[in-house]
């Protein structure tokens, strides 16, 4: 077994050369085949600007990177399990902490989320929160009056709400909003360890962990919005595994209210129904010995979809109306064919190379399986799991909904895509790559969304 997997390295190799080559694809061709005014962005496939700079959160995200390179994979090993998911989520929000920080607080954290197109420019507009929500659908497109900015017209209410909340409870402005997204932003992390162990094996779950804390998607689940819906996600998913092995309708009640509250946060996380599917099928036996547990997740799932429609918002109407914004704003005038492919070279820089060679495993392990019905268990129920996270992933993707700015849309997908990198071997090697890959990003150029 061990010659065989030194053997894939190589191939690994392999395939981290070709996404390396997927993304120079996209920088060059984005750059020379199209204009600006074509991909409406300022450095493709990302949505930014050439702006190397270092910052006061510099000397922090170099002594995370090497405490994780250096010792994530033994700590992660060795550690307790109930004392390694609280060090996980520590060591994934120092990570996004120090990386945010490298532009520093104004521009880094607390002036993220106060932009002209984000979420706190339009608290005030949410005096009467029941109105607000009848009226939500007649501010969406662009002609209508008062139009609501991109990213709240893009989303259900749900996620405003969020923010509206915050402030309503005395956390109002951009440095709040900023430190509540990443603290729920980086517990996304742990979800997936979660749901890997009740899934898969704890070995498993634990060769995963430093990967999910070094991850480069950290460059923006740092005060993204979709950080947070990742998290919640993220979460939904893995109290459903914890439902179907454990047997328990709490968790199964807990999970259906998510996933509810998941489909109010953005409409392109309706996807993660084909995660749901992975695990309610990976968790058959626990689902058939007692098939009650469908009643809470079905009520649970309800709950949030009931609220919204009784308070007089129409999730399809709004979504209907969503779409025709899309085609009438930047997805009307960005190119299909150059985004279809262009997007997963996004999906390389935030997940990086270490996961495109943990793709390359996870494909060699389901193909053990159907080919010669053998391999462990607890692997070949990890691959399913990601094989599902791709394909949802695949789906937003051939939709054409995703044309772009999917370095943040895809976040909560992956999440999910780093659990691949449980099926690595020499991790402190990869684990180097994952975390030169997020400085160079964070450090060359100015992220925005």
């Amino acid at each position: 077994m061990t010659s065989t997997r030194q053997r894939s390295v190589p191939r690994d190799l392999y395939v981290a050369a070709a996404a390396v080559l997927l993304v120079t694809a996209a920088v060059l061709v984005g750059r020379y085949a199209y204009t600006y005014d074509d991909l409406i962005v300022g450095w493709p496939p990302l949505l930014g600007r050439w702006d190397p700079h270092p910052g006061p959160g510099t000397p922090a995200a170099l002594l995370v990177a090497a405490a994780v390179v250096a010792y994530g994979p033994a700590v992660a090993a060795r550690l307790p399990w109930r004392a390694l998911l609280p060090a996980a989520w520590g060591g994934a929000l120092a990570w996004i902490w120090s990386l945010a920080l490298v532009d520093g607080w104004e521009r880094g954290v607390a002036g993220r989320l106060t932009t002209s197109q984000e979420y706190l420019s339009v608290i005030d507009r949410w005096h009467d929160v029941p109105a607000t929500l009848r009226d939500f659908t007649g501010h969406i497109l662009l002609h209508s009056p008062d139009n609501w900015p991109a990213h709240v017209a893009g989303h259900p209410p749900a996620a405003t709400l969020i923010y509206v909340l915050l402030d309503r409870i005395g956390l109002g402005g951009g440095g709040w909003a900023g430190a509540f997204t990443i603290t729920v932003g980086a517990s996304g992390g742990v979800a997936v360890l979660v749901a890997v162990r009740a899934l898969a094996d704890e070995r498993l779950a634990r060769r995963a962990a430093p990967f999910l804390v070094l991850a480069p998607a950290a460059v923006w689940l740092g005060t993204s919005a979709d950080g947070c819906f990742a998290a919640v996600a993220a979460w939904a998913v893995a109290l459903l595994a914890l439902a179907v092995t454990g047997r328990s309708p709490w968790w199964a009640a807990g999970s259906g209210l998510l996933f509810g509250l998941t489909c109010y946060l953005s409409y392109g996380l309706t996807l993660f129904a084909v995660i749901a599917a992975a695990v309610l099928l990976l968790g058959r036996q626990g689902v058939r010995e007692r098939p009650v547990l469908l009643v809470p997740l079905l009520a649970g799932a309800a709950v949030v979809p009931v609220a919204f429609t009784v308070a007089g918002f129409d999730w399809w109407e709004a979504y209907r109306l969503l779409v025709t914004r899309y085609y009438e704003g930047a997805g009307g005038v960005r190119p299909y064919g150059y985004w279809v492919w262009a997007n997963l070279a996004c999906t390389v820089l935030i997940t990086g190379l270490a996961t495109a060679a943990g793709l390359r495993r996870t494909g060699g392990v389901l193909a053990v399986r159907w080919r010669a019905g053998g391999g462990r268990a607890g692997e070949i129920r990890l691959a399913f799991l990601v094989a599902a996270a791709l394909i949802a992933l695949l789906a937003a993707d051939l939709s054409g909904m995703s044309k772009a700015e999917t370095e943040r849309i895809w976040l909560p997908f992956a999440l999910w895509l780093l659990a691949a990198c449980a099926f690595l071997t020499r991790p402190r090697g990869w684990l180097t790559a994952q975390a030169v890959l997020a400085l160079l990003l964070n450090h060359l150029l100015a992220t925005g969304w």
